[in-house]
């Protein structure tokens, strides 16, 4: 395997295999951007008084920020328009807390990119495997050094070369989008998002063990927050077949479920709790220049609290098995991400047909989906003498739904799911 000349300490090396069960702080970062954007949206137009408190104590929280090759300054409060590309990053480093292991990298275990279309309806988060094998370009060195391109390395030890720059410009390479946006989260951050959001509920169809982190749980439902709900992320071992792609499925629940949390009344209605989540969000996570203002996370947000929860879509990047280089792994399919990132530029909504994957199952107690109306029963009187001109659409016709193909596995924030656990017969679990 190749290997990045500028720092060796910081070279692309494959991970050891014990340490795959400890890797999941990214996930909640997908819902943590989404927080700290709702949170000070809804403090800026509350109460005068709190919000200029919060926001004037927020800013002065905010970690430095990292640079992204050509990033302007993001846009005042209001100003988002058009499409938004942000950047989620989980890293597994634990900033030196030994308590989740000893750590040889860091590297991005969670990788998840947020794409709002340009009407701003919809919103998609799009996974990508930590294990994919990937080509990643020239990334800036913070000492002013570049790393050399590389080619057929893990996607998980982009941010070991040089920092958030380069998964970033290595997600681009791959899916040909503009990503203007970025942010890092740890393990801690995690525990404190998890707590000042006030937990999220889970549901599980069949009991956790995994002994490998440990973490156990019994079926039902639970609301995690703190320490348990970095367990339920970190977890491959205690769900599906162990591996880590179940383990995604497994964490699209918990954002799912984090997301109808965020939207609830109880909770956008709660300046002291939104003040929490903002400010520990502010706290733990590492931004990009672009994203350090607070009238840019403000402009987020106004693209992002009006979206249905049905149009909130959680994927997986498609993928398939490989080994190269003797190392196992996956390999992206490239028809069907093409079909995926071509529907998400066209502003299209899209369908699932993969299911959820083999971390979840379809809640069994969920209620049955209302029946949808009648086309005719609801749709507004037509004027038969009106001109129409040939090959028109209809002026207000929804557009086509894109249904992707079945190696594009996911869910929907409207979407119900329980955890399948696995409680014995692999490795480590």
């Amino acid at each position: 395997m190749s290997t990045p000349s500028p720092q060796p300490a910081q070279a692309a090396t494959p991970a050891p295999l014990a340490r795959h069960g400890q890797l999941k702080a990214g996930n909640p970062a997908a819902g943590v951007l989404k927080f700290v954007a709702a949170s000070l949206a809804v403090l800026l137009v509350s109460t005068v008084s709190i919000a200029a408190i919060a926001v004037h104590n927020i800013a002065s929280e905010i970690k430095p920020g990292v640079a992204l090759p050509g990033e302007e300054d993001g846009p005042k409060i209001g100003a988002i328009e058009g499409a938004v590309n942000l950047l989620l990053v989980g890293s597994d480093s634990g900033e030196g807390n030994l308590a989740y292991g000893a750590r040889e990298a860091t590297l991005n275990d969670v990788t998840m990119l947020l794409h709002i279309s340009e009407d701003h309806k919809r919103a998609t988060v799009v996974s990508f495997p930590r294990d994919m094998f990937v080509d990643m370009p020239v990334c800036p060195n913070p000492d002013g050094a570049s790393y050399p391109a590389v080619s057929s390395q893990k996607i998980n030890q982009s941010l070991s070369r040089g920092g958030l720059a380069c998964p970033v410009l290595t997600v681009e390479n791959l899916t040909g989008l503009d990503i203007p946006y970025a942010a890092k989260i740890e393990f801690d951050g995690v525990i404190e998002m998890s707590n000042a959001v006030g937990g999220v509920e889970v549901c599980v169809a069949s009991p956790i063990d995994d002994r490998n982190i440990p973490f156990k749980l019994d079926a039902g439902m639970h609301t995690l927050s703190g320490v348990d709900a970095l367990q339920f992320l970190r977890t491959r071992y205690g769900v599906g077949d162990g591996s880590d792609l179940t383990r995604i499925s497994n964490q699209q629940q918990f954002l799912s479920s984090l997301v109808r949390t965020l939207k609830s009344s109880e909770t956008l209605s709660n300046p002291v709790k939104l003040y929490g989540i903002a400010s520990a969000a502010s706290r733990n996570l590492e931004f990009s220049n672009s994203l350090r203002n607070v009238d840019t996370m403000v402009s987020i947000a106004g693209a992002l609290k009006d979206i249905p929860l049905d149009e909130v879509v959680f994927v997986r990047y498609p993928i398939a098995d490989a080994t190269i280089g003797g190392q196992s792994g996956v390999v992206p399919i490239a028809d069907a991400a093409a079909e995926l990132f071509a529907a998400l530029e066209a502003d299209l909504p899209i369908g699932l047909t993969g299911g959820t994957g083999g971390g979840t199952v379809a809640d069994p107690n969920a209620p049955e989906p209302s029946p949808e109306p009648s086309p005719t029963a609801t749709a507004d009187p037509v004027d038969p003498t009106a001109p129409v001109a040939s090959g028109s659409p209809a002026p207000d016709a929804p557009p086509t739904r894109v249904e992707l193909p079945e190696t594009i596995q996911g869910t929907t924030a409207g979407d119900v799911t329980c955890s399948a656990g696995q409680t014995a017969g692999h490795p480590g679990g």
